[in-house]
């Protein structure tokens, strides 16, 4: 059975760092695309960020390129998202997602997802 579990959110201050972290448990690592998601209040959830299996090539929504890196390290099954210069827009529930192609992955019907993670942040 696969599991994603999300850490790291917290509350900061704008212009702040955080590094979220999603350890996976199950017959994904290293062989599954995994990215991140978030959602805020009244909205609906969006694409963040996704890598490859390799970790070779990632992919970033345009709200936070150059902002925030995602990485993973296969030997720890954890994919990572650093975030930097944290804006208020940014505040929403992360979540952790795997699927099978990047594509999958991608997009808003990932197979697997995790709980998520508060990140607020203020102004």
């Amino acid at each position: 059975q696969v599991q994603l579990v999300e850490s790291g959110g917290g509350l900061v201050q704008a212009g702040a760092s955080l590094r979220l972290s999603c350890t996976a448990s199950g017959r994904i690592f290293p062989n599954y695309p995994m990215a991140w998601h978030r959602q805020a209040p009244g909205k609906e959830r969006e694409f963040v960020a996704s890598m490859t299996w390799s970790g070779g090539t990632s992919y970033y929504a345009d709200s936070v390129k150059g902002r925030f890196t995602i990485s993973r390290d296969n030997a720890k099954n954890t994919v990572y998202l650093q975030m930097s210069d944290l804006k208020p827009e940014d505040t929403a529930v992360y979540y952790c997602a795997a699927d099978s192609t990047i594509v999958s992955v991608s997009g808003g019907r990932a197979r697997y997802w995790g709980r998520g993670t508060q990140v607020t942040v203020s102004a």
